[in-house]
């Protein structure tokens, strides 16, 4: 069963309790305590503008660990070339914006609603929400976006509207800044090329609680 949770109450329930899908709980808000207080649990909001607001915590996670990041040859060069300028938390609110409107293949719309935008940038200006842009001759053409808790980024999306775009953004992530863990939320060949593996919920709480206490 999953739980409903209520607007005024910030709680979840734990999160092995969660459906075979993953799906946790229901309802509640996404002000900025409640999701600080899911993400140190391992649980996310996913959901689209004809639902109510989904909690999930699967039962499986994907995760990259940096220092077992595969890199190809070509994405080297292309990370060694001057195709590409990446910066952290330049523009967050363009990324999120482009996550939300680039369509993906085989997607008939987004699930980064305009409440959930709202949300994000709030926990952005917390200092929770940060952003990967990548540049090309100026414009914005990949990036990447999710929460930080201490030394685990909570990936939430990417996008690209050049070739690796997306990808180079994931790579600089890995070698430019200190996490233990990318938790990538989900399965996707893409991030499997780049060295993404599956571990247990149980395991994925391990790593969590080891280096991310609530205060």
């Amino acid at each position: 069963m999953f739980y409903q949770l209520s607007e005024t109450e910030i709680w979840f329930p734990k999160p092995e309790l969660a459906e075979s899908d993953g799906l946790l709980a229901v309802g509640g808000d996404l002000s900025p305590e409640r999701l600080v207080l899911a993400y140190h649990q391992g649980i996310f909001p996913w959901y689209s503008e004809e639902t109510p607001i989904l909690w999930y915590s699967p039962h499986e996670r994907f995760v990259l660990f940096p220092d077992k990041l595969k890199v190809s040859s070509s994405m080297s060069k292309v990370m060694k070339s001057i195709k590409f300028n990446i910066t952290y938390d330049e523009s967050f609110d363009d990324v999120i914006e482009a996550c939300a409107s680039v369509r993906r293949q085989g997607e008939k719309g987004t699930w980064i609603t305009s409440e959930m935008k709202t949300a994000y940038n709030s926990l952005h200006k917390l200092g929770y929400a940060h952003s990967v842009e990548v540049w090309e001759n100026d414009t914005l053409v990949g990036g990447l976006y999710g929460v930080v808790i201490n030394h685990v980024f909570c990936g939430e999306s990417m996008f690209s509207k050049v070739s690796n775009a997306s990808k180079a953004a994931l790579i600089w992530l890995c070698r430019h800044k200190d996490f233990m863990m990318i938790d990538c939320q989900v399965h996707t060949d893409h991030l499997e090329s780049l060295g993404a593996e599956l571990i247990s919920r149980q395991k994925y709480h391990t790593y969590l609680n080891k280096i991310s206490k609530l205060p």
